[in-house]
């Protein structure tokens, strides 16, 4: 093996994250059909404050406040109990991807395994535990008690740290989105891994070491070098 360290993104990249699911799941119990076109303007709220959070602008409170302010303002509920109640309809659905075990279980003992993830503290931790996956992992490090996201290299910095300060060049990130996970690897100077299981268009300027479509095809990659 090639690594000494390999440090996976968690959502779509380990777990599926079936947002739709999480809200309709979440709405219930304010006796809210989620429909469709609520999810399209739930999105056309979240996504940009994603894209503010990745970059700085807004922290992670302030996402998970604002995505659900219109909502909060409508069910008169404070949006922190709206964003609560997510992140555990969230834990509560969510499972491990297709090849997540198979890889986790091929690495394990050969390399140290972490997690860099964006996501939140809640979902993060419930999810891992839940799922039994906490002790495959030598790591977790969650963007919201670091206070900076990917591709923010001081996110890689302390991960890198707590790692115990590895050689870059025998450090490989895994992750589906290119504009935070792989770019993130590459401002941090470590090998990246594109999992692009929607064959997706890459952004400009950035070039993933290797691209993969699913975890299995990542294991052969792996397994085979």
């Amino acid at each position: 093996m090639n690594w000494d360290w390999i440090l996976f993104d968690a959502d779509e990249t380990l777990f599926t994250f079936d947002s739709f699911g999480g809200l309709q799941r979440m709405f219930l119990d304010y006796s809210v059909t989620f429909t469709a076109q609520d999810f399209q303007d739930y999105q056309a709220v979240n996504k940009p404050l994603w894209v503010d959070y990745q970059n700085g602008t807004i922290n992670a409170l302030q996402l998970q406040h604002q995505r659900f302010q219109g909502w909060a303002d409508r069910l008169s509920v404070a949006p922190g109990d709206l964003n609560d109640a997510f992140l555990n309809a969230m834990a509560e659905i969510c499972a491990p991807l297709p090849g997540a075990l198979s890889l986790l279980n091929a690495l394990k003992g050969k390399v140290k395994l972490g997690i860099i993830t964006n996501g939140f503290t809640a979902l993060q931790q419930r999810r891992l535990e839940r799922t039994g996956l906490r002790d495959y992992f030598d790591l977790l490090v969650i963007s919201e008690e670091i206070g900076v996201a990917k591709p923010d290299p001081r996110i890689f910095d302390y991960a890198l740290e707590q790692a115990g300060n590895p050689a870059r060049d025998r450090v490989l990130m895994v992750g589906d989105t290119a504009a935070s996970d792989i770019l993130g690897g590459m401002n941090a100077g470590l090998a990246t891994c594109w999992l692009n299981a929607h064959r997706s268009e890459l952004p400009a300027g950035i070039t993933p070491t290797w691209t993969v479509t699913s975890l299995n095809e990542l294991e052969q990659l792996l397994c085979k070098h």
